[in-house]
């Protein structure tokens, strides 16, 4: 798994080398263009999930235990947790945001059947990890929730209504933008939150807290190591990056508002790891310090992650029910919401009893890749030519 990991990514990058020197100034529009914020906001909320709020307190301590794990000896902890989830990783993001804007339109790939299928069996495999994470977080986060006798029981139902939530909102494209505006503002408000609170607590030095950031250059200096697997947990967070990156390449393709290729590929880096960093930044203080600001503040990263969840499989599903052609209008409203829910929550228990991995997804997303690229050497490539022409730039 190593070796097809690795081959993945030296073609990722590749390609992006590629369309960066070839077609570096051709303007990216998708078919329902948005403003800047707006698709950075799509971007953001889509393109991540609970993980990003719950993990980081969970993995400090282990990046930081450089006698058990010494393989992180090269930087500090929060260069490392900046670097699995921040800046160089969302230039998958990148690659397939501008195949499925720019490309995918003159070679219709995913349009052969087989390949259909193999793209909606990886979005809703990973929809059910999604659904799956929140289910193996909570009980961390939100230990005092219920007694101890009912506590299982209750999580699995907090899962489905969330499920059940983001089935409904996917039945109406009004939602979409209320929840990646609101669940980006709502992630703002939660940063600013634990920064006043830290700042507050009688232990804490701004000062001190502001020079942390200065950590974060550690991960600049040393960027060469994130790009092939550190150990086998750097391996899982790749491969779940190669998992959602095909689809959120689909679904944010759809909202790209005439930047060029440049500019889509410095946006889609910058603009997501700024407040990722802020986040990281008051977390691993809070970590340092042994904080431990008020249980509420758990209460507090639990709802701005289920609000996420529910944002992100929004977006998917409204993503593979369009690729499958099982709109509400189609199948019907009620009939719609009962599949997709049925469908969500048989596959988040296959994920908890160990049955499905998301390794495997992204592998299976991987493949892909390469028959892709296949696929345009041996059929299409000619009609790549005109991309970057001055009719097609004019058009744009």
């Amino acid at each position: 798994m190593t070796f097809w990991l690795s081959a993945g990514i030296i073609l990722t990058l590749a390609c992006i080398t590629f369309i960066l020197i070839k077609w570096p100034q051709v303007r990216c529009n998708g078919v329902t263009p948005v403003g800047h914020f707006t698709f950075i906001a799509i971007l953001f909320t889509s393109g991540l999930d609970v993980g990003l709020i719950m993990f980081p307190l969970t993995e400090f301590a282990t990046y930081g235990d450089i006698v058990t794990n010494p393989e992180y000896g090269f930087t500090n902890p929060l260069a490392i947790e900046f670097g699995f989830w921040a800046f160089y990783i969302w230039s998958f993001y990148f690659l397939t945001c501008f195949y499925f804007c720019v490309i995918e339109p003159k070679v219709q790939f995913f349009t052969i059947p087989l390949v259909q299928f193999i793209n909606n069996l990886v979005i809703i495999g990973t929809c059910a990890f999604t659904a799956y994470l929140l289910l193996s977080n909570l009980p961390w986060y939100l230990p005092d929730l219920v007694s101890e006798s009912a506590k299982q029981g209750v999580f699995y139902a907090v899962v489905l209504a969330v499920i059940s939530i983001a089935v409904y909102s996917s039945t109406d494209i009004r939602y979409l933008r209320i929840l990646s505006i609101g669940s980006t503002w709502l992630f703002f408000l939660l940063i600013a939150v634990f920064w006043i609170a830290v700042l507050l607590h009688e232990q804490s030095q701004s000062m001190e807290l502001l020079q942390s950031f200065a950590l974060l250059t550690g991960y600049f200096a040393h960027i060469e190591q994130f790009i092939m697997p550190i150990n086998a947990y750097h391996e899982f967070y790749l491969f779940w990056w190669f998992a959602w990156s095909i689809m959120i390449g689909q679904f944010t393709a759809r909202f790209v508002g005439g930047m060029r290729t440049y500019q889509l590929f410095l946006s889609m880096l910058i603009f997501p790891s700024l407040p990722i960093a802020a986040w990281f930044v008051i977390l691993y203080y809070d970590h340092l310090l042994q904080l431990n600001v008020s249980s509420e503040y758990n209460w507090l990263m639990a709802v701005v992650g289920i609000v996420f969840v529910i944002n992100s499989l929004d977006s998917l599903i409204r993503l593979y029910t369009d690729n499958l052609h099982l709109s509400p209008s189609r199948l019907g409203k009620l009939p719609y919401i009962f599949a997709n829910i049925l469908a969500l929550g048989i596959l988040t228990l296959l994920f908890t009893l160990d049955f499905l991995k998301i390794q495997w997804v992204g592998a299976l997303v991987i493949g892909l890749m390469f028959s892709c690229l296949l696929f345009v050497i041996c059929n299409k490539s000619g009609g790549l030519g005109s991309i970057g022409s001055p009719e097609r730039t004019a058009k744009n």
